[in-house]
C-alpha cells in the first residue's frame, strides 16, 4: 500500500544483524539479552521521525490505540523511558532535546511524547487470565497488519494470521512473557522482503498475501521485550530497518532468505 504522504524512500544505508545467520535469532521464539541500550538510533533517525511525526498528525487514529485501563502501565512507560535513554537525548525541564536537535515538549499522552522521541513503535501487553492482551500501541510502522485489529486482543489472536503460529508456538511466547525478568531487556529479529519501501504498510488480516512482484527491500525488525516493574506490563518495541537489497553485504545477500 502506497501512502502518499511519505515522498522518498526513508532507507538505512545497511542492516546491522543478519537474523537468518544468528543462531541465536534464527529459531523460533529466538531472543537474547540486549547488549547495549535497547532504544536505537540509526542514520534514518531524522527522516523516520518526520515520518512518525506525519503520521502521529495524519492518521492518528490509525496508528494509536488504547484500551480502558491502560493509562497506568502508559503512564510508567514513559517515566521509564525518560530516565533510561541513551545518550544522545537531554533533558532541559519538561522538554527532551533528540539527537537530531528537535525538542520535544514532555507535556502530552505518554505514547504520543514517545512517539516525537524513538524510532521504536510501542506496544504495551498486560496479563489478563491465561494470556497477555494488547491494551496500548503507537504503531506508525506496521508491516502489513493493523492495529485496529489487534487492540484488545490476546497473543494468539493478535498473531493471526501469521503462518506457522501455531498452539505449540503460541504457548512457548506467553511462557516467556511471563518469565521476562525486570531489567533485562531481551531481543530478536526479522526479514521480511517488499517490493516498496514504504514505512506505514498497513494490511487487514483479511487481505490477501500477493507475492506477484518481487522483492526489492529487505524490511527488518529489531524487536525488544522487557517488562515494566512497577506494573509488570511487557513492552513489545519495533525497531524498523529498510534497506535496498542491493546494499547487503556479500555476504548477506549470500544466504539472505529473501534474495
Amino acid at each position: 500500500m502506497k501512502d502518499q504522504g511519505q515522498g522518498a524512500p526513508i532507507l538505512q544505508a545497511m542492516l546491522p544483524h543478519t537474523p537468518w545467520d544468528d543462531p541465536g535469532l534464527s529459531r523460533r521464539p529466538g531472543l537474547m539479552p540486549v547488549t547495549g541500550h535497547w532504544v536505537r538510533v540509526d542514520d534514518a533517525y531524522g527522516p523516520q521521525m518526520a515520518e512518525r511525526e506525519r503520521l502521529l498528525r495524519d492518521r492518528r487514529v490509525d496508528v494509536l490505540r488504547t484500551c480502558d485501563g491502560s493509562g497506568r502501565a502508559q503512564a510508567e512507560l514513559l517515566a521509564f523511558i525518560l530516565n533510561t535513554l541513551p545518550p544522545g537525548f537531554a533533558r532541559r525541564g519538561e522538554t527532551i532535546v533528540r539527537p537530531d536537535g528537535a525538542i520535544v515538549s514532555l507535556t502530552g499522552e505518554p505514547l504520543v511524547v514517545l512517539g516525537h522521541l524513538l524510532q521504536e513503535d510501542l506496544l504495551l501487553m498486560e496479563r489478563q487470565g491465561d494470556e497477555h492482551v494488547l491494551t496500548a500501541g503507537l504503531l506508525c510502522f506496521p508491516a502489513s497488519w493493523t492495529l485496529a485489529e489487534k487492540i484488545g486482543r490476546p497473543l494468539t489472536r493478535i498473531h493471526r494470521p501469521v503462518p506457522d503460529y501455531d498452539v505449540r508456538l503460541a504457548g512457548q511466547v506467553q511462557r516467556l512473557f511471563d518469565r521476562v525478568p525486570i531489567g533485562r531487556a531481551m531481543w530478536r529479529a526479522n526479514a521480511l522482503g517488499y517490493a516498496e519501501p514504504d514505512l506505514y504498510q498497513p494490511k487487514p488480516e483479511a487481505a490477501p498475501r500477493s507475492t506477484a512482484r518481487p522483492p526489492r527491500y529487505l524490511r527488518s525488525e529489531r524487536q525488544t521485550v522487557l517488562r515494566l516493574p512497577q506494573t509488570g506490563a511487557i513492552l513489545f518495541a519495533v525497531h524498523t530497518w529498510v534497506v535496498a537489497l542491493e546494499n547487503l553485504t556479500p555476504e548477506q545477500r549470500a544466504r539472505c532468505p529473501v534474495v
